[in-house]
């Protein structure tokens, strides 16, 4: 097959170009300059530079490219966000991050339409439909956004309305919207925070209620296994909503306290959320303190898909044997040493 991938850079992009490659796929990875070209050919795509923001750029990237190979464009797969990374973020990151999703979705799927494309794969996230209550919920439950999520539920009703009918014409691609976990990885900007400040004794766990005590259960998803998630609903025949995430959910304490048991760190102290939202923000907090438990059951069946680390614990194992490996986290005979600024300095 022939795959467009918009945010082919990114934490998913990335490991999805590979994995489509791997499986003998032709990927064009969407570009924005000369380090994003090379990180897509290490991995075995071909960059096209473009902007999701910009329309022309992507038809001049994905049709224009299906065109002039003579291959055609099979999938667009859209898996670029603009996810804000620091500690407290503000409204504007937000606002781009929503942009990115919407005006994105909405790009991408002219595009894929005008590229007579078959598939049209969004990604999304799992809590935009967490239940007031905390209870388990699945793919028929009503969604419930907040302002960091509004975009992600926008892009699933663009991408699944332009996979019916676009001005009276049949688009001619099936739309799989794929909501995922909370994504962690060696690489995620928020996976290395964590970690990090773990090792500094600086990250609490944050708890509902008055007093702290009430945790959230978390549905999680490895960066690695998103990937393997995306590109079997490239492959697939299926098509419609899904939820991607691993095998059992956790609660935010026991994640933190996992986390840092094996960082050597010591155990994170517990604040209440409402006194956390000054220093973290309100976004966070929320993410943090509201249970979003759900299952993969219909994705699992319908795509034949298992996730390489199907829990919480196998993923932070490779999280940290990595991070050992490559020099992020350095042996000391007090423990584990954060180095992960200092290789990024050597890097650059």
């Amino acid at each position: 097959m022939n795959v467009f991938v918009a945010g082919a850079t990114g934490v998913l992009g990335r490991r999805l170009v590979a994995e489509l490659a791997e499986r003998g796929h032709e990927v064009i990875g969407l570009t924005r300059d000369d380090s994003g070209d090379e990180l897509v050919r290490s991995r075995g795509g071909l960059p096209r530079r473009g902007d999701v923001l910009d329309r022309d750029s992507l038809r001049d990237a994905c049709v224009d490219h299906g065109v002039d190979s003579g291959n055609g464009i099979d999938a667009v797969v859209h898996a670029a966000t603009a996810i804000p990374t620091a500690q407290k973020p503000t409204a504007d990151e937000w606002e781009q991050n929503g942009r990115v999703r919407r005006e994105g979705a909405r790009n991408l799927t002219a595009v894929a339409a005008e590229a007579d494309a078959d598939r049209f794969v969004q990604a999304s996230v799992v809590w935009v439909a967490r239940q007031p209550d905390g209870s388990a919920f699945d793919e028929s439950a009503d969604p419930h956004p907040d302002r960091t999520t509004r975009s992600a539920l926008d892009a699933e009703r663009i991408a699944r309305e332009a996979g019916g009918a676009t001005g009276g014409e049949e688009s001619g691609f099936d739309s799989v919207i794929l909501r995922c976990g909370f994504f962690y990885s060696h690489d995620s900007a928020h996976t290395r925070t964590f970690g990090e400040q773990l090792l500094a004794g600086k990250l609490p766990i944050l708890g509902g209620g008055l007093l702290g005590r009430s945790d959230a259960e978390l549905s999680l998803l490895h960066a690695d296994d998103a990937a393997t998630a995306f590109a079997a609903a490239v492959e697939g025949d299926a098509a419609g909503l899904y939820h991607v995430v691993d095998d059992e959910p956790v609660t935010t304490a026991k994640l933190l306290r996992s986390f840092a048991e094996r960082l050597g760190a010591s155990e994170p102290r517990r604040i209440p959320g409402w006194l956390a939202k000054y220093l973290a923000g309100e976004d966070t907090v929320r993410l943090l303190t509201n249970s979003m438990p759900t299952s993969a059951e219909r994705f699992r069946r319908d795509f034949d898909w298992e996730p390489e680390h199907p829990t919480y614990r196998e993923g932070l194992d490779a999280v940290v044997e990595r991070w050992t490996a490559d020099g992020t986290l350095a042996e000391t005979p007090d423990g584990y040493e954060w180095r992960g600024a200092e290789r990024s300095a050597i890097e650059a």
